[in-house]
């Protein structure tokens, strides 16, 4: 049975003063690195540090637990901020948030993950995720490798054709059958503490964007006991979380980048008002456009994470079953993925040869690379062909 979060009276204005800690942390920290990061295509260590100080890393774990009980709207809104200082801060963020909400919502029924949960909490360990695989491509409800077990333990050798801050991490969530009879998709999910593996790189990770990701190839070697095995099979965790909440922090910290491109096209149109203070430049034409496209991702974007959360707050288990859910929670990540690069794009047009230089303050280069990302990560054909089939299943 899923632990879902419990319902709170909170309002995303609620979170201000948090918000605001982490606009100075963004401002201060992250953004001063986030170049270099790009440059460099190194781990955000400073930002990461930064964000265990202020116990971010726990944000979803529930109150009781030591955590601060955030719902997935407000860790979404923690993420929309992030990004609009560092693509890849906000990406590492993001997906560790999804691995925590995993251990929340369906591994706190079991002793062992219940005091991991405070574990994390106490020493704010960072979560990597190792769900692609070497044959499967990049299809997560498909494993080919399998665990043994003797006794109390089992081994498990993994092939991850992508471990994202893998060498960062100080646990790894990974998928795979659920023994070597099992078929692809009966898979179950596995929490290895980074002294219960190693990791021998596969592939580099010399990309456009999101550099600071590190998501580099990994043969992944595991022994570990049983109990860390999620009491829940892989499916279930998949419908209720690893789809709609990636989808959600994903579209969110899409959305910060679009709205610092944004700022940064308002500001380029700025600067030629003062020029002329009596004609209204031709670009702020151009900026009430790209505007009113930022406005429909925005609306879109928190109208199907709010649906979620909804959902999790009412422990309405049915709704996850619904093919029109699946299809809605489908288009927030194909929209959104599509709509960052025409509102850069459209930015870079504002700010001219301004957005098109490294060396500019109003530079747009490392957030339209950052951009084309987003349509990549978990393909959006790979995802089209899912919603044409949920299209014919659901029911009016």
């Amino acid at each position: 049975m899923s632990y879902y979060i419990k319902n709170n009276s909170r309002t995303l204005s609620d979170l201000e003063p948090l918000i605001e800690k982490i606009k100075i942390i963004g401002k201060d920290i992250i953004a001063v690195h986030a170049d270099n990061v790009d440059q460099e295509a190194r781990f955000p260590l400073e930002a990461i540090n930064a964000l265990k100080n202020e116990k971010l890393l726990s944000c979803y774990v529930p109150v009781e637990l030591g955590g601060m009980g955030l719902s997935v709207l407000e860790v979404s809104k923690i993420c929309e901020v992030i990004g609009a200082f560092c693509s890849s801060t906000a990406m590492i963020f993001a997906m560790h948030q999804i691995q925590a909400a995993i251990i929340v919502h369906h591994g706190l029924s079991s002793k062992f993950f219940e005091s991991y949960a405070k574990e994390l909490v106490e020493k704010q360990f960072l979560l990597a995720s190792a769900t692609t695989e070497l044959g499967i491509g990049g299809d997560v409800r498909s494993s080919i490798c399998a665990p043994s077990f003797s006794e109390n333990f089992l081994r498990l050798e993994k092939q991850a054709s992508v471990i994202s801050y893998g060498a960062y991490a100080d646990a790894i969530l990974v998928t795979c059958r659920k023994s070597s009879e099992a078929s692809r998709n009966d898979q179950i999910e596995i929490l290895v503490k980074k002294e219960d593996y190693t990791l021998k790189e596969l592939s580099g990770w010399d990309t456009l964007g999101f550099r600071g990701t590190c998501s580099n190839g990994f043969v992944l070697n595991a022994k570990c006991n049983i109990e860390q095995i999620l009491p829940v099979d892989y499916a279930e965790i998949h419908r209720i979380t690893m789809h709609p909440f990636a989808h959600s922090v994903w579209a969110a910290l899409w959305l910060g980048i679009a709205s610092e491109s944004v700022r940064l096209a308002r500001s380029a149109v700025r600067i030629e008002a003062r020029k002329n203070p009596d004609l209204l430049p031709p670009s702020a034409l151009r900026l009430a456009e790209v505007d009113s496209v930022l406005f429909s991702m925005r609306g879109g974007s928190y109208q199907a994470i709010n649906e979620y959360q909804q959902y999790l707050t009412d422990k309405n288990a049915e709704a996850f079953t619904n093919f029109g859910f699946t299809s809605r929670i489908n288009n927030l990540k194909i929209t959104s993925s599509q709509l960052i690069i025409e509102i850069v794009g459209k930015s870079m047009l504002i700010c001219g040869i301004s957005g098109y230089r490294n060396d500019s303050k109003l530079s747009l280069g490392r957030l339209l690379r950052d951009a084309y990302g987003a349509s990549l990560m978990v393909n959006n054909d790979r995802i089209l062909g899912q919603s044409a089939m949920t299209q014919i299943m659901q029911r009016d």
